[in-house]
């Protein structure tokens, strides 16, 4: 243990050859990952200066904590698998190991003896990467006070430093240590990019990427970046819900900037601060397009910025991990040579996700699928996709008829508002094409009545509509942390969840784990309710019966509602009875 400690005193002034840190390196991986590469190459890494930790877990990648446990007992060094930063202390933690240290040379400071007047005696930094020599030395030299060190796993020391000092929080305080600011509103001079130009990463660009790359990281699908009186806001909608992001406490004072930033960024009119503005971004994260959808609104507290992510991804109508009974119901609607299908749900229930999904099942180099959107959301590779710009009068109306004398043969609106587009959606459909379209109504059956609220001819709709297909999305239940559920028969009374078939129902964990950020949920998936208009419901419909009469037929043609559905989805563990309750009406 001696001659480990002293090993590392010597790694950590920089006089260990690069010959011991690759036997150090192999040794800790072990007889099986130690000599199944090239150690040439990580040779050449360490002459080179290259973070040797980080290079052998991205690319031989061990178990995080069994190579870092293995390296930390060669050097001698104790070893933590959950460091948890002591909250008692973290404003003084926060002082004596400002961002600037902590996150630029992955030092997390976990605890510290500190005089009655705040002043540090000792500190205990955790890292991940003993063996980066120069970062030991410039955190020596950045604190100048005893330092004790451990090893902790990578993935935890990473969620530890975003915790204490949030997402970007060094590139903040180089900002500000090198920023001279107006003092009546705290805004920036005009340049707001580069701060300073002998360190790159002091300035408002990489701040805001880091907000951007976060929100990558942790699957959010929206970041919202919102002015309050004391404090700027910013939030990630991931699975569905929205959790506050841990930001540096003093970034209202970047508040103007971070907003301009993101306005240049979407091509907005930096100045217009009293109008609600639209634009895009296109970025490019690992080599993978992400389109990003911007909106500002202007309020009292100043203007908040929205920022829709949307991926490239493709579309297969396996993603919509469909039952095969409802699956079989949806090819045979596919195959059809023309018709009407309408999916139906608010907004943010997935709906444009199925329709592209099931596009992607008839585009084809024999078939012409043609769209039109507001606004173009996703792309569908060998499709015509058109933008609605009513400014221009270009609307779901004129681009369709617009779009008829262009001989497509499948066609997709982005949605029908009003009796106009319906009506022309219900001519493309009786003159030979295959027609989607969405409809914001609660459920599959009431299609039928938003259709003929809208002024559409009964025996029209009955003519022309093949199926209604009504959705919501429900969390997916973590996988890696789940728990078998035991509900009492009462509850289950209460929901209508019939008891049989219990022992794969599973419920949330309250405390999560690092695979689902601490939430017991990881993703989410689409309930489904499919209504056909059969024969028997055309009967009904051009006769105008009531909702409940087309219920009963439903259900005599095998309707299955989406509160049903959901319980299937429980019996298979893949989502909570909470879920679906919460999320679809009893049917």
């Amino acid at each position: 243990m001696v001659r480990a400690k002293e090993e590392f005193a010597a790694i950590s002034t920089g006089n260990t050859g690069t010959n011991r840190v690759v036997e150090l390196v192999c040794g800790s991986l072990g007889p099986a990952l130690g000599n199944g590469f090239d150690r040439s190459v990580l040779e050449e890494g360490v002459r080179n200066g290259v973070a040797v930790v980080d290079w052998v877990l991205d690319n031989v990648q061990p178990g995080d904590s069994e190579f870092g446990e293995a390296l930390a007992l060669r050097l001698g060094l104790p070893w933590e698998e959950d460091p948890v930063v002591d909250e008692g202390d973290f404003e003084k933690l926060k002082r004596t190991c400002p961002p600037t240290v902590g996150i630029k040379y992955r030092a997390l400071p976990v605890r510290g003896q500190f005089t009655e007047s705040g002043d540090v005696r000792s500190l205990t930094l955790a890292t991940y990467d003993p063996l980066a020599s120069f970062d030991r030395v410039m955190v020596r030299r950045a604190l100048d006070c005893p330092i004790e060190w451990v090893v902790a796993p990578r993935r935890r020391v990473r969620a530890g430093l975003q915790k204490l000092y949030g997402v970007g929080g060094h590139i903040l305080d180089d900002l500000i240590a090198n920023r001279e600011w107006d003092s009546d509103d705290f805004d920036f001079k005009e340049k707001v990019n580069v701060i300073d130009e002998s360190d790159e990463e002091a300035t408002v660009v990489n701040f805001v990427n880091s907000i951007l790359n976060e929100a990558l990281n942790q699957r959010a699908t929206d970041i919202h970046i919102e002015p309050l009186a004391h404090d700027l806001r910013v939030r990630y909608r991931i699975d569905g819900l929205l959790r506050v992001i841990s930001v540096p406490e003093n970034i209202k004072k970047l508040q103007t900037s971070v907003i301009a930033r993101l306005k240049l960024m979407a091509g907005l009119d930096i100045a217009e601060k009293r109008k609600p503005q639209d634009g895009r971004i296109a970025l490019r994260v690992g080599g993978e397009p992400i389109d990003t959808r911007v909106a500002t609104i202007p309020g009292i507290e100043g203007e908040s910025i929205s920022l829709r992510l949307l991926g490239q991804e493709q579309f297969n109508i396996e993603k919509l991990e469909m039952f095969p009974y409802l699956r079989k119901d949806v090819d045979d609607i596919l195959a059809k040579p023309n018709g009407i299908v309408l999916v139906t749900g608010p907004t943010g229930c997935g709906k444009s996700t199925s329709l592209f999904c099931f596009l992607s099942v008839l585009n084809s180099d024999d078939t012409k699928v043609v769209t039109i959107e507001d606004p173009v959301e996703n792309r569908l590779a060998g499709a015509l996709q058109i933008a609605v710009r009513p400014e221009i009068g270009l609307t779901f109306a004129s681009g369709l008829r617009s779009i008829l004398r262009g001989d497509p043969n499948v066609v997709m609106v982005g949605e029908i508002r009003d009796v106009e587009t319906a009506e022309i959606a219900v001519q493309a459909a009786l003159t030979g094409h295959l027609v989607f379209s969405t409809l914001h109504t609660n459920d599959s059956v009431g299609g039928i009545t938003r259709l003929a609220d809208m002024g559409v001819e009964p025996f029209l709709i009955a003519a022309a509509v093949r199926a209604f297909i009504a959705q919501r999305l429900v969390r997916k239940l973590c996988v890696s942390c789940r728990q078998p559920a035991d509900y009492s028969p009462d509850y289950l009374r209460l929901v209508g969840f019939a008891p049989h078939g219990m022992e794969n129902v599973y419920k949330a964990n309250e405390d999560g784990c690092e695979s689902c950020g601490h939430t017991g949920y990881r993703g989410r998936t689409a309930v489904y309710e499919l209504f056909r208009v059969s024969e028997p419901v055309q009967e009904l419909v051009v006769a105008g019966a009531s909702k409940q009469d087309l219920m009963r037929q439903a259900m005599l043609d095998g309707f299955v509602n989406m509160r049903e559905y959901g319980w299937q989805k429980v019996r298979e563990g893949v989502t909570t009875i909470e879920e679906v309750v919460s999320s679809t009406e009893v049917g």
